[in-house]
C-alpha cells in the first residue's frame, strides 16, 4: 500500500530485520525501534499508519506501549510475540490492540494481516466531507476520526472506530460476531468469540465512562446492534 509508514517494534535485531525486508519489498516504510521507549519516542514525534509491536521489550514494555498509545493515537497496532496464551491475547485487545498473531510467524500471514488492517483503516478513517453518523447522543466524524458523546470526546482504538461506525451506519441491524468479524476484520471468521467481544466490551466501557447510558445492545444468542433511545 502507497505511501503507508510501519513502526516495527521488535528488540531482537534479526526479526526487527527480516520484519522490515519483508513490508519494505511490499513497498512500505519501516522504522526500525528495538525497545519500548524508543518506540514511544518515534511514535510521539511522528504520524505511523500502523505499528507493529512485540511485547517482551528492553525500557518499556509492549502492554505499557499500548496503554500509552491509546490516550493519544488511534493508528492500528498489531502485536506479534510469543506470549501467545488465550489470557494474554484477550489482555492485549482491552489494553488497545487490533490484531496478534502468534510468534513463530509466517511471514505471508504477516504482510496479509497488515494489509487488512491499513485497507480497514483507511476505509473507515478516509472518508470525505460530510461522513458524520449520528445515533442520539453519539456522533462519529469519520473525516476527522473522533467520536463524541453528548459533545464529549471518547478515545477509541481504529477497531473500536470502524466497528462502531458500521453499527452506526446501520442501526436497525443486528450483526452476528461472524458479520462484524468478517466486515470490520476483513478476514475469515474462524470460530473464536474472543476477539469481538473484547473489544466490544471495550466499546461499551469507553462510551459509557464519557457519558452514562446504553449505547450498543447484545441481542442474545445472535449478537449486536445499536440501542434504541428509550432501551
Amino acid at each position: 500500500m502507497e505511501n503507508c509508514h510501519i513502526l516495527v517494534v521488535e528488540d531482537d535485531p534479526d526479526i526487527n530485520r527480516l520484519l522490515c525486508t519483508v513490508l519494505g519489498n511490499a513497498g512500505y516504510d519501516c522504522r526500525p525501534a528495538f525497545s519500548g521507549s524508543e518506540a514511544e519516542l518515534w511514535a510521539t514525534q511522528y504520524n505511523y499508519d500502523l505499528v507493529l509491536l512485540d511485547l517482551m521489550l528492553p525500557g518499556l514494555t509492549g502492554e505499557e506501549f499500548i496503554q500509552k498509545m491509546r490516550r493519544k493515537k488511534t493508528m492500528p497496532i498489531l502485536v506479534l510475540s510469543a506470549k501467545a496464551g488465550l489470557e494474554d491475547r484477550v489482555n492485549v485487545l482491552r489494553l488497545g490492540a487490533d490484531d496478534f498473531i502468534p510468534k513463530p510467524f509466517d511471514n505471508a500471514e504477516v504482510l496479509a494481516r497488515v494489509e487488512a488492517q491499513l485497507r480497514r483503516y483507511k476505509e473507515f478513517s478516509g472518508g470525505g466531507a460530510g461522513q458524520v453518523l449520528t445515533h442520539g447522543a453519539l456522533v462519529l466524524d469519520r473525516e476527522s476520526v473522533t467520536v463524541t458523546v453528548d459533545g464529549k470526546p471518547a478515545s477509541l482504538t481504529a477497531r473500536e472506530f470502524e466497528i462502531l461506525a458500521l453499527l452506526m451506519a446501520h442501526p436497525k441491524k443486528v450483526f452476528t460476531r461472524e458479520q462484524l468479524y468478517e466486515q470490520v476484520w476483513g478476514g475469515e471468521f474462524m470460530g473464536d468469540d474472543n476477539t469481538v467481544n473484547v473489544h466490544i466490551s471495550n466499546l461499551r466501557s469507553k462510551l459509557n465512562k464519557v457519558s452514562k447510558g446504553d449505547y450498543i445492545k447484545t441481542v442474545w444468542g445472535i449478537g449486536f446492534k445499536m440501542a434504541e433511545e428509550n432501551e
